[in-house]
Parts: structure tokens; sequence; C-alpha cells
């Protein structure tokens, strides 16, 4: 029976110690290696691993396949396939080559992967891990405490930072890569530096799943679930080395740590830290940080979760809209009056372009309109409610004090859409694209309605309605733009319509034409 001495100190470790006599692991019934020197590691948190000194396997093993995994404490694995006599076993056994210094013992050792078809006879030997006590202490206190009263991701990065150097960790940088839920956004990243003021944060767009720099980093890595990844930079790097740690070497960098923050979805997010003491992290430093990691997740993921509600909801309602919504107002009925000119754009001819161009083609052109659309609307002031089809209902709420400049605003968004057809249409390669636009001025209300289960964030009101049937009006007349009379400060340079007759709006109401170019 092996006997250990349980180390002086309770915390995070690593213990690798000899098993007595001879060692044995099967396949099947296969033996695949027997050893007297076989050894056990004991690491915190996980189940005990034996280690078979390389030449003791008695089977075949392939060359090193792509398959690595990482680890913080003891380095790089290398996977290798069996290969029996009736079969190949695809990445069955690893080695760590180079171990990094807590896990030395187990150097050019043979570990294989446990499944039902595997078993270990571990002879006169007995597994009994040491007792490594629960981590506990100020950071954990903070953690579950003050830690709850920071309310965004930057603060909340600084603290952490501090607190650890608090507790001895000999940190120079700290980063966090938080993946997001948002159309444009990959992610968010967090970088802490000791001599830099203020936390770094930068807003990766998707283009950097498919850059060099992500694809041969550790953050590529780690977020596959290939474990964490620890390289002391003190040492000479090899040449395949990520290049991040080249810039950190010269930034004065001895250790670097990249390991897995997990989100309750499955997605694996990246905390990394460097240090640039002379002796780098200790087990203990690392240890700490690991025991904290899933508690650390979550405050991340309470940000982003946040961060991704309000993407989503300005994705889906606009930005003014969306943060009402987040802000409270959830319930059907609640919303407010306003006054606001209000805009109902639609592409012509839609259902001619589609058949004209091919389903694909028009959907590209489409969101092109939209794009064009909402970027004009965002740019003078107004925000885009919906997309109903081919049209865009957007409105321009009214600053009591100068309810003209909401009108002036609308009609110069009108006006801006129409110039940009032209464009749009060379780009899809027709000849003319068109519009039909209504604008109407007047009070609405702006908040939800809808069953008890859905509910839809728009405006309600005859400004709406007018806007709508202006628009439609303008379509059997060959006007772009036709407006209600009360969005006009000066008329002249507008096309009088008189007294319109709309379809389901009960008064006539007075008109103008905008020439378009």
């Amino acid at each position: 029976m092996n006997v250990h001495v349980k180390p002086p100190a309770r915390g995070y470790g690593i213990l690798v110690e000899p098993l007595s006599g001879p060692v044995r692991v099967f396949r099947n019934g296969v033996l695949l290696a027997e050893s007297s020197a076989a050894k056990v590691m004991y690491e915190t948190r996980l189940p005990p691993t034996v280690y078979f000194p390389r030449d003791d396997v008695l089977v075949p093993l392939s060359e090193r396949v792509a398959l690595q995994t990482f680890c913080p404490f003891k380095g790089t694995a290398c996977y290798h396939d069996l290969k029996l006599e009736d079969e190949r076993v695809d990445n069955a056994v690893w080695i760590y080559e180079n171990t990094l210094p807590e896990a030395a013992g187990i150097t050019g050792h043979v570990g294989f992967v446990q499944d039902d078809e595997t078993q270990l006879d571990l002879g006169e030997n007995t597994l009994t891990p040491p007792d490594s006590g629960n981590i506990s202490g100020p950071l954990i206190d903070w953690l579950l405490r003050e830690a709850a009263m920071l309310n965004t991701p930057e603060s909340f990065t600084e603290a952490l930072a501090e607190k650890l150097r608090e507790q001895g960790v000999q940190l120079a940088r700290l980063s966090v890569l938080a993946w997001s839920l948002h159309p444009m956004i990959a992610g968010k990243n967090y970088v802490w530096k000791r001599r830099s003021p203020e936390i770094i944060v930068t807003a990766p767009s998707y283009d950097l799943l498919s850059k060099p720099q992500y694809q041969n980093s550790p953050l590529r890595h780690v977020s596959q679930g290939l474990g964490g990844v620890r390289h002391r930079l003190h040492r000479d790097l090899p040449d395949d080395a990520f290049p991040i740690l080249q810039d950190l070497r010269s930034e004065g960098a001895t250790d670097y740590v990249a390991m897995p923050l997990p989100f309750s979805d499955g997605r694996i997010n990246v905390m990394t830290v460097a240090s640039d003491h002379p002796d780098g992290f200790t087990t203990a430093n690392l240890g700490l940080i690991f025991e904290c990691s899933a508690v650390i997740a979550r405050y991340y993921e309470v940000f982003m979760q946040r961060e991704n509600a309000q993407s989503l909801l300005e994705t889906y309602v606009g930005k003014r809209s969306g943060a009402r919504v987040l802000g409270g107002e959830i319930r059907r009925g609640d919303g407010d009056e306003i006054d606001a000119a209000i805009m109902f754009c639609d592409l012509r001819n839609s259902t001619r372009l589609e058949e004209d161009l091919g389903r694909d083609a028009y959907i590209q052109l489409l969101n092109g309109f939209f794009e064009t659309a909402s970027t004009i609307v965002h740019d003078n002031g107004g925000e885009v409610l919906k997309f109903i089809g081919d049209a865009v209902l957007a409105v321009f709420p009214a600053d009591p004090q100068k309810s003209y400049r909401a009108r002036s605003q609308a009609l110069a968004s009108a006006r801006a859409i129409v110039d940009a057809l032209p464009e749009l249409a060379r780009d899809t390669g027709l000849a003319a694209l068109q519009c039909a636009t209504g604008l109407a001025y007047g009070s609405v209300t702006y908040g939800n309605v809808g069953s008890q289960e859905r509910l839809d964030f728009t405006v309600i009101g005859r400004a709406a309605n007018v806007a709508a049937r202006l628009g439609e009006y303008g379509k059997t007349q060959g006007h772009q733009i036709v407006v209600s009379a009360d969005v006009l400060k000066d008329p002249s340079n507008a096309i009088p319509l008189g007294e319109v007759e709309l379809h389901n709006v009960s008064r006539p109401v007075n008109s103008y034409a905008i020439p378009t170019s």
C-alpha cells in the first residue's frame, strides 16, 4: 500500500507519489501496460490519475495526434492512439513530455483515458488522496459579499485584480474575454494592468474568429474546452509559441496563464493572468484563482446577460425603446403619451423585385434598404421601431419647446433615404429604386400593446395611421414623399395636394408632396 505524507499547507496542490508492486491496465482483457514503477498524481478536486513509464507500455502507440489539452499546473498534454490487433483506439493515451515544475514527477509518463472498456488493476495499492480542505479567506469573503455591490464589469475587474494582489498573487496583468450575444460584437475583453490607470475594454467583431491573432492564441484553445494554458516566459520559448507570449515577455512578464471561465449555458470564456515577479506564480496562487473561477465566471455572466439583454432589445426594438423596456416597462399598457413625427417608408415594387432578382438577392437588397434607412433615421435623432414586410416605421419624439425640430428631422430623413436609393440600385444592378414615404405629426401612445404573453413596443395613434396612409396615397399619385401639413414649417417649396381622403381616417388630411430629384 502506498503511503503519503499529508502536505502541511491546506489548499490547492499537486502531489505525485510512487505506487508499490506491479500495477496493470487492461482494455477488454488485453494487457496494455504493466509496471512496478507506476505513479499516482493527486490533484485537488480531480480524481487520482495513474501514470506508467513509457517503456512499460506493452502495445504500440501512434505518433502524436492533433489533439492537445492544456493545464496551468502540469503543462501541455500530447495525445496518441493505441494500435491494437483488432482495433485502433483514438486519443487513448496522453503524455506530458515537458511538465511544469509542480508536476515534474510525471514527465514522459503515460496516462490512459478511462472508459467502460479500460480496467485498472492497482495490485496492493489503495488510492487515498490527501485532504486539501476548503480554500477560504479574504478573497472568498469578498466574492461572497462586497463584490456583489459592484455594478459594472470594469469595476469588478479592477477590484478583483487588487484583491488578488492583496492575497499575495504577483499579478501584473489580468484580462477576461467574455463572449456576447450580439449581431456584430463577438464579445468584450476587459484588461487590467498594474501600471495602467483604467480598465481597457475592447469589443471585437466576429471577424476576430478568423484572424491569425485569435486562431494562434491561447484564447482559442481555452474557449474550445481544451483546458488551461501556462507558459514560463523567462525560459526560451518554442518556435511555435503563441505570438502574445513574445509581446508579454518584452513587457517584462515572467509567467502567463489562461484558464477557462465557464458560463452556465456551456460557453467557455477565458481569464488570463500574467506576472512579472522573478518566480512567477506559485501553485497556491493559481490554485486560489482556479478555485474561485466558477464564482468569478458567474459575476461576468450576470454582467454579460445584462449587456446581451440590452443589445438584443436595441437590435429588435431600437435603442430608446430597448432602454425603456430594460428599465421596467414590460407590462401591457405601459407607455407614455408623446408628441412625435412618425415616418412610414415603404420600398416600392417589392413583389416584382423578388421575382426578377430571386429570393437571396432580394433579401440582400432589402437588408441594404433597411440598413440605409436605419442609419439615416438614427443620424437624424429618430428611432426605427420596426420593419414591417418591406417597410420601415420610425418615430421622432418631439421636445415640447422645439416641436418643429422633430418634424424637420423626420423630413430630412425621408429626403435622405430617397437620395440614397440610386446608389443602392446601382449596387444591386438595378436601373432604379423607389420608395413611398408618409410623414405625420401628432400625439401618440409610445409603449406596450399585445397579448398577455406576447407584447410589441410601438406607437399607437392617429399620426401613425395617417403616416402609413399617406405613404399608400403617394404610390397612387407618383410621389415618393407625402406629408401632412403640420409637418411643414414652410410649405412654399412643397406641392399642395389639398384635403386628402385617406382609407380608415375619419377626417380629410391637408397634405403636401415633397419634390424629389
